[in-house]
């Protein structure tokens, strides 16, 4: 799976921008986004660009906001200057973010505004036992789960939808439609399940809700129909329970059309 980068739409503002590609094991961050007495994933990168650029006041535009205990292997950021060198970077930040590029991008680049999708990618481990090396990677799944209910639903989640059911209701979102380009379920090992899917845009814990009522589905507590029907705008109460953050991954975005998953 690769990341698109495309030429920006709204080329002509002002300033060289470069362009991050960055992966991250969220277990220890508040999140991506930078807050006051916390440590983020935003802080961190913007305390070293600035010490690698000899400047102060760097500011970084994500094409995907993680929340906290959520990771990334192929996210995407933009700050206006010129690239910086990603050992040089690397070296400066803690074991749990590297920088895999920095590039010059676009005249106008924004890693947010210019991103035509997001893709992440929700692990499930699936076996009885847990594992010591999937614990901060996938939700361990010890139950009985019907994979083609979990397809069945999946199926319905492509297309374009109101996912208010899928958000908590206290949101600062004012559009609850999203069109969702691919949703899928796969089997790529052994006890091991990936949900994966990619939207023009997400709401915050839009995914988790997903894969939480997913799962009650896949275990036969609401039927797929059931769910169907939650894509019809429901409130948030009918929806299931908001699956734990360790097992999703931001991983990547599309720009200029061009698809990831």
């Amino acid at each position: 799976m690769g990341t698109g980068v495309g030429r920006a739409a709204g080329a002509g503002r002002a300033g060289t921008v470069s362009r991050l590609l960055i992966e991250y094991d969220g277990t220890e961050f508040s999140g991506w986004a930078r807050q006051p007495g916390l440590r983020t994933v935003q802080g961190e990168l913007e305390r070293a660009l600035n010490v690698v650029l000899r400047r102060d006041g760097v500011s970084l535009t994500v094409a995907g906001r993680t929340d906290a205990g959520v990771h990334a292997l192929g996210q995407v950021a933009s700050y206006i200057g010129e690239p910086a060198r990603p050992d040089s970077l690397n070296a400066l930040l803690p074991y749990d973010v590297a920088v895999l590029a920095c590039v010059a991008a676009p005249p106008g680049f924004d890693a947010r505004r210019d991103a035509t999708s997001r893709a992440y990618i929700y692990r499930v481990l699936t076996r009885r036992s847990r594992s010591a090396f999937e614990r901060r990677r996938a939700l361990h799944w010890p139950y009985p789960l019907d994979i083609d209910a979990l397809r069945g639903c999946a199926a319905l989640v492509a297309g374009e939808h109101d996912f208010t059911a899928f958000t908590p209701t206290e949101t600062d979102h004012v559009r609850f439609e999203r069109i969702v380009f691919s949703a899928s379920w796969m089997a790529p090992g052994e006890d091991l399940l990936e949900f994966r899917i990619e939207a023009d845009a997400f709401m915050r814990s839009m995914i988790r809700v997903l894969v939480g009522t997913m799962l009650e589905v896949g275990g036969g507590r609401r039927s797929v129909e059931a769910f169907g029907e939650l894509l019809e705008g429901r409130p948030r109460a009918q929806a299931g329970a908001t699956a734990a953050p360790h097992g999703l991954h931001f991983v990547g975005a599309g720009y200029g059309g061009e698809r990831v998953l």
